[in-house]
């Protein structure tokens, strides 16, 4: 799955995102109700203002008392008043205004935190191939942006509906109530003015769409200046760096600019039609006075009410493009929940059994694309307890023959099978815990050298832990730390050396105590004084193991049980040390003759 190519297709499905945001809103629908309910006295209140108008201007203006229910006041009484009730009211709206503030921001905020907790307990579980496919710029963007703007916004964004609406019911009543001829008129108007937000929806998704993929490529380029600022400051690659991010940037300010030339022009149109609008109704109201049909303060409420009544229209049709915004975010986030990992269990898996035989591939070929095949029909059988080097040409696959066995890919034809029982029967889970990977370049987490170790088995004992210290030939390293094994590495570990790091990952591996040991090109990266040290820890963590060992140096791979020469995706070799150096113009013969001449080595 390639996040660059998403269409959010779902997005003007309203009816089914709702159905699907629904499971998260349900938890707190308490408060989003009450939050709701406390939005319509906010709207219902902005009439009051105008609706004061009409007995302000008739009575206090006027000065004459007002009569209600037989009971007269004064309308000295009156102009003293009213404006205190007006600044009441004022103050009561704004009472309701921070308590509906504080009731959607705390529902949105919880909404948003359960969808990207369920988003990211989704992205963990996800296949290598979708890592390989996507950069960490849009994998960033698209599990953390879009619930932000699908589930925060959309509780905000209907409190702001609900208030907008039933601000321009009230006020269309007060208009109602002071003339229903012009109230016709004016809301006639408004409507006209309101239609052109309908007129937008699919600019929304497409610039939406391109703006996600963009943000991700913005982001990509940070990571990439952080995590190789090394490489960026060796090669002077400083000009490169910010021409990409220069233009990702025009990029996105183009597709944004681009949508703003489209929407830009609704406001003034509304305004325009509006403008027509108030100028009928002055003219009409006008000549309604005159002839005796309305007073001036029923007029003077009504264009009071008709120009309030813009802000919730134009806030209505902003709303509405908003929620549109929001619909296409949510049909990307869903199209996230709805995405299946390549690689996953079988609905009825067996437990991996306690190896007594073998491992073995039968037939193998794997491809990570249709256009080139990496692997081609590799049979090969390794005896539990054996230690096989596999070695070959750059490239040949032998990393992805190792990769295959934890099932971070799944073959294309053929098996890999435990004691004759294919991998793919087995639980993910326990698969996994059946074997411990040292890498080339091992992944330090932010935290201590002992949360670092005892990752790999959190329920390890504290003698278990000094064995696996002991072992990996840490301790002298942690000895000389002023903190020791509660030594606080940096993001990746980039505190500790080379060697330092592989030595944590070798204790990682040994305190987990697999069946199964995959070292892929541990010590390539080494220099000969780390490597001899490494070296010792590895021959430790393989002991009455079985172990896949690949190596470029050749030194490191003599002792192994067998030697499996990979080249170009195929099995061309397979034997000892000794059997392979004995074959004629052999390839395993060729590349160790190759390798120890060029270091100056006596051939053996």
């Amino acid at each position: 799955m390639k996040l660059k190519d998403t269409q959010a297709l779902t997005s003007f499905k309203y009816g089914w995102l709702l159905k699907r945001i629904f499971p998260y809103i349900k938890p707190v629908m308490g408060r989003v109700i009450l939050g709701f309910f406390i939005a319509i006295p906010v709207g219902l209140l902005d009439g009051v203002v105008s609706f004061a108008l009409k007995p302000y201007m008739d009575y206090v203006v006027g000065q004459q008392n007002l009569i209600i229910c037989g009971f007269e006041i004064p309308y000295s009484i009156l102009a003293i008043a009213m404006p205190f009730a007006i600044i009441g009211f004022a103050l009561f709206q704004g009472v309701l205004r921070y308590l509906n503030s504080y009731f959607t921001d705390w529902t949105s905020l919880k909404i948003t935190n359960a969808v990207k907790i369920d988003l990211f307990s989704r992205l963990i579980y996800m296949d290598t191939s979708f890592f390989d496919e996507n950069s960490s710029g849009i994998i960033i963007n698209r599990y953390l942006t879009d619930p932000d703007f699908a589930s925060k916004g959309i509780v905000e964004q209907i409190k702001t509906l609900i208030i907008s609406i039933f601000g321009a019911a009230s006020l269309i009543v007060v208009m109602l109530y002071s003339s229903w001829k012009l109230a016709v008129v004016g809301v006639l108007v408004l409507t006209i003015a309101f239609m052109p937000v309908l007129l937008i929806r699919k600019k929304i998704k497409s610039v939406s769409n391109k703006n996600t993929v963009i943000t991700g490529d913005i982001t990509t380029t940070i990571n990439e200046t952080y995590s190789g600022n090394k490489v960026v400051t060796a090669y002077n690659l400083q000009d490169r760096q910010m021409k990409n991010f220069i233009d990702d940037i025009n990029k996105s300010f183009n597709v944004s600019i681009s949508l703003t030339k489209r929407v830009g022009w609704m406001s003034p149109l509304m305004y325009l039609i509006a403008s027509f609008g108030i100028a009928f109704v002055l003219y009409y109201g006008t000549k309604l006075i005159y002839t005796g049909q309305m007073t001036a303060g029923s007029f003077a409420s009504f264009v009071t009410s008709l120009l309030l009544l813009y802000k919730p229209v134009k806030t209505l049709g902003n709303t509405l493009t908003s929620i549109q915004t929001i619909f296409v975010a949510m049909g990307r986030v869903f199209e996230l929940f709805d995405y299946v990992p390549l690689i996953k269990n079988k609905q009825n898996t067996v437990n991996v059994p306690v190896l007594t035989k073998n491992i073995s591939f039968e037939n193998v070929t794997f491809s990570y694309n249709d256009n080139y095949t990496v692997l081609s029909n590799i049979n090969l059988t390794v005896k539990i307890g054996e230690t096989i080097a596999i070695v070959g040409n750059s490239g040949g696959g032998k990393s992805t023959l190792v990769n295959l066995i934890p099932r971070f890919y799944d073959v294309k034809d053929g098996a890999i099978k435990f004691d004759g029982i294919d991998i793919r029967d087995f639980n993910l889970s326990d698969l996994r815990d059946s074997i411990s990977i040292v890498f080339q370049d091992n992944f330090l987490f932010t935290g201590t050298i002992k949360e670092n170790i005892m990752l790999a088995k959190p329920q390890a004992t504290e003698e278990e832990l000094q064995i696996a210290l002991e072992t990996s030939h840490l301790t002298e390293v942690i000895e000389s730390l002023p903190d020791g094994i509660n030594t606080f590495l940096g993001e990746r570990g980039l505190t500790l050396s080379g060697g330092q790091r592989q030595r944590v990952a070798i204790a990682r591996a040994m305190i987990r105590n697999t069946p199964i040991i995959i070292l892929d090109e541990a010590t390539s990266a080494l220099d000969n004084e780390s490597e001899a040290v490494v070296q010792k820890a590895l021959d430790n963590l393989m002991k009455n193991k079985t172990v896949f060992v690949i190596a470029h140096r050749l030194s490191t791979i003599k002792n192994a049980d067998r030697i499996a020469v990979i080249n170009d995706g195929k099995l061309v070799e397979l034997g000892t040390h000794a059997e392979l150096m004995s074959i004629n113009n052999g390839q395993y013969k060729h590349l160790y003759e190759m390798q120890f001449s060029k270091e100056g080595t006596k051939v053996l």
